[in-house]
């Protein structure tokens, strides 16, 4: 009884104390950015030196204004794709390749842009030049757009684009991590291999790894084949010298994956690979591979050395998850000038 007592009167203390708070009402909008150029000022360096948002027709360079309406269907519904390029250098890197995969994704989700491509990718490159950021990523939407609060569209008088330049330190991972086998959902396929805003699962998969002490996880597909990882492709290499990818039927094609299967055939060609190739992989066959590794723009290679706490390999970085990470590096940093990009600042 005493323990109820408590509880009860724990409650009671917690819903007076709401009733007791008050709640600002801010008198203008100067008063709001006020406070919100307070609370940006204390941020000792600003992450995102810009954005473009079509709903205010051009860039802005101040954080307090880097916002979406909150009638915007990508907010409230998730009715939204993206995409990202890496900043290197003061060039932008494959951003054709990830743009072309945006407006894949916008089909699929029957989004339709604003602009048309040619003027999307102009609108990027100014974006990148305004910020004059020099390493980062940048990462840019196609909504259904503001307008109302009902589950379609049909309200809302025009798509919304937006894009923003985020500062970031971008080089190679060096370090092997650990992984888990993921217990949270995959996406089926229809939502896995477009690049949509709907990424709870892979936030709760992240998660679940993190609390494992693990750095990410791994998903298995519904007939125990090998998918990906929450935000990122996953490869191995075979006792064989196989460098093998599974297939992307089921998720998401990763641009940096697919340039990965682009140059490593060169390792084939020195002796120092077997073959290339996508397949389906067990489980079993995955977790006895020579070596294994995440795949993604960011990194672009993050060797795994653990996985449910079982060692891959002989447990150490392998000498081939390297030499392919120094392959998509050096296409990053001094490749042809077709996949990266001079930002003119």
């Amino acid at each position: 009884m005493m323990e109820t007592h408590n509880s009860s009167s724990d409650l009671n203390s917690e819903v007076s104390n709401g009733e007791d708070s008050k709640v600002h009402v801010f008198s203008s909008s100067s008063e709001l950015l006020e406070k919100l150029h307070e609370t940006w000022n204390s941020v000792k360096e600003q992450p995102y030196p810009a954005m473009y948002s079509s709903v205010f027709g051009g860039i802005v360079l101040d954080s307090a204004m880097m916002v979406v309406p909150i009638d915007d269907h990508m907010v409230h519904r998730g009715h939204g794709v993206f995409d990202t390029a890496i900043i290197l250098n003061g060039y932008l890197y494959e951003l054709d390749v990830h743009l072309n995969r945006f407006l894949r994704s916008a089909s699929k989700a029957k989004i339709s842009s604003p602009f048309p491509r040619s003027t999307l990718r102009s609108i990027l490159i100014q974006l990148a030049a305004a910020s004059q950021c020099r390493k980062g990523t940048l990462r840019y939407w196609l909504s259904a757009g503001p307008g109302d609060f009902l589950l379609t569209p049909g309200g809302c008088p025009t798509p919304a684009f937006y894009a923003v330049v985020i500062k970031d330190e971008v080089s190679q991972c060096k370090e092997g991590v650990k992984v888990i086998t993921s217990n949270i959902p995959m996406k089926q396929p229809q939502f896995a291999t477009m690049k949509n805003v709907n990424y709870l699962p892979n936030v709760l998969s992240k998660m679940e790894a993190e609390e494992k002490g693990a750095f990410a996880s791994i998903w298995v597909d519904d007939e125990g084949y090998i998918a990906e990882g929450p935000n990122v492709n996953v490869a191995f290499i075979t006792h064989d010298k196989e460098l093998i990818l599974p297939f992307f039927d089921k998720i998401l094609s990763g641009c940096t994956a697919l340039r990965l299967l682009e140059l490593a055939p060169k390792l084939v060609e020195q002796g120092r690979l077997k073959s290339v190739r996508t397949a389906n992989l067990t489980v079993d066959e995955a977790k006895g591979a020579a070596e294994m590794m995440y795949i993604g723009s960011t990194l672009p290679i993050l060797p795994i050395i653990m996985w449910d706490d079982e060692p891959i390999g002989d447990g150490k970085v392998g000498e081939l998850s390297m030499t392919l990470s120094d392959l998509l590096w050096d296409d990053m940093v001094a490749g042809d000038e077709t996949r990266r990009l001079p930002i003119p600042y």
